[in-house]
């Protein structure tokens, strides 16, 4: 069997908010519980699987590969919320976004300080 991510968990000072805020801008499904969980599942059968912590949230990155439908779709919720978007991953050049390796990118924050990344083609134009 070929080696393949199942899930990843994201720490959330408030899971529902969190799993809801990824769910909505995202264009997914609502996210149930499972155990301590909620479960963002993602088209490719990888899951975010959003987990309350206590104290403070460790800042992570996710990047998630989209096509130029999606991308307008997500971008614009992301503008239709207020949102603050970047083109680079340092938060250097807000309101816009990039055209690296031939696709388009932004970057913008979830409601715990986690990076997030919507690209159309993947680093270096793999894929």
């Amino acid at each position: 069997m070929a080696v393949h991510l199942n899930h990843t968990i994201v720490p959330a000072a408030d899971r529902d908010e969190t799993a809801a805020f990824l769910a909505d801008v995202l264009g997914l499904e609502p996210a149930p519980i499972y155990g301590p969980f909620r479960v963002v599942s993602l088209a490719n059968g990888v899951s975010l699987d959003v987990m309350q912590v206590d104290g403070p949230v460790p800042a992570q990155h996710y990047a998630f590969l989209v096509g130029e439908e999606e991308f307008d779709r997500i971008w614009g919720r992301i503008k239709d919320r207020g949102l603050t978007f970047w083109a680079d991953p340092s938060h250097r050049q807000p309101g816009r976004i990039n055209t690296n390796d031939g696709g388009r990118g932004l970057y913008w924050s979830d409601p715990n300080g986690h990076s997030l990344e919507i690209i159309t083609v993947p680093y270096g134009g793999w894929g």
